[in-house]
């Protein structure tokens, strides 16, 4: 089995809220995402999504995904699709860095190689455990009001895990995590996730502030340095998510003791096949994780799904469904939220099957 195509789709997804706000400032109304499908010689085609989070929060950018797949593509025609170690040899050698780029090649081959065995995702990344996956949701920042309000209302939809988008002013930050916990039960999970928007010292401020409040602190500041010197000052528990980008920054992280959470995002470590040997070592080493990607609509719905799946539920801290936080649905067979809950499909390979009347004419194609 060969690659003969590698092609891509650009599909705009408008949010159900209208807008999404972090620190910063930064807001995203309309996500621009990239859809890849990777074609075989036997007419077998596996798709996977590749969806930043706006050029100004990892080093990614929508348009970088595509121009990367022009660059990348010629190199990977004639690969079998299935030997997924062997294909992330040969894209790292072609490109060097450029994760996200890589990203949706690689879930589209893992979607080729359900398909080719008849087993779905999950099982190839190590098997299905539990019956469903429990998810957060995150709330977009806005006055502590109204956040607290918002948290109230998706706690009424079945969620009992919510991710505060603060970092923004610190006395309004520390609002917010205190009126939002005061809404949930003592069982429910907050996260004030910061989005390294602090400084080190608004950091310390607000850690102190809420020292007797239930929440975990996810990554405060901008450097892992930085980081480190908040959690060793706090006896909440912490999250780190933007520094930890590879094995060598968890082995630094794990050395260091420098969190009890780690967020994995599929695209920031450059798809399935890189995220899951970052995810069998954080099991063997004990460290429970938040599943995801950085955004994105039904496929990236549909791979986070079978990671997560495939990962000890001791170890799953949670995942999200992005394809309920989008207007538009780009897919058919992808995970739907069922009170606060997803599943991934049993069908072979991620289980999605793309519409074509949404994700429009292709925007470009590579072959031999």
């Amino acid at each position: 089995m060969k690659i003969a195509r590698i092609f891509a789709h650009r599909v705009e997804l408008p949010l159900v809220e209208g807008s999404y706000k972090w620190s910063g400032g930064k807001s995203v109304s309309v996500f621009d995402s990239t859809i890849v499908g990777v074609e075989t010689e036997c007419g077998l085609v596996g798709y996977g999504e590749v969806c930043p989070l706006g050029p100004f929060y990892l080093p990614a950018y929508a348009d970088g995904v595509r121009a990367g797949i022009r660059e990348l593509g010629p190199h990977l025609i004639g690969w079998d699709p299935r030997e997924l170690s062997k294909l992330n040899h040969r894209m790292d050698a072609a490109l060097k860095g450029h994760p996200y780029v890589k990203s949706g090649i690689d879930i589209a081959c893992w979607d080729i190689l359900g398909q080719a065995t008849g087993l779905p995702v999950c099982l190839l990344l190590g098997g299905h455990f539990g019956e469903s996956i429990r998810l957060y949701r995150a709330i977009s920042q806005l006055p502590p009001e109204e956040m607290a309000r918002n948290v109230a209302g998706y706690r009424a939809q079945g969620y009992t895990r919510f991710q505060l988008k603060v970092g923004g002013d610190p006395d309004q930050d520390i609002a917010r995590i205190r009126q939002a916990r005061a809404i949930l039960q003592p069982s429910d999970r907050l996260v004030a996730d910061a989005n390294t928007g602090w400084t080190q010292h608004e950091a310390m401020r607000v850690a102190r502030a809420v020292s007797d409040v239930d929440v975990y602190i996810e990554q405060p500041c901008l450097t892992y340095e930085e980081c480190l010197s908040v959690r060793r000052h706090t006896n909440n528990p912490f999250i780190l998510d933007e520094n930890v980008d590879g094995l060598d920054m968890l082995l630094r992280a794990k050395a260091d003791l420098a969190m009890d959470v780690v967020n994995l995002k599929i695209s920031k470590l450059g798809g399935l096949t890189k995220t899951r040997q970052v995810r069998d070592l954080c099991v063997s080493m004990g460290i429970a994780m938040t599943l995801e990607d950085s955004w994105g609509g039904d496929i990236t719905t549909a791979a986070i799904a079978h990671l997560a799946h495939s990962t000890p539920e001791e170890f799953r801290f949670t995942s999200t469904d992005f394809n309920s936080y989008v207007t538009v649905s780009t897919a058919t067979g992808a995970p739907r939220r069922e009170q606060g809950f997803m599943q991934a499909a049993t069908t072979p390979g991620l289980g999605i099957q793309p519409r074509p009347e949404v994700i429009g004419p292709r925007v470009l194609e590579v072959t031999r």
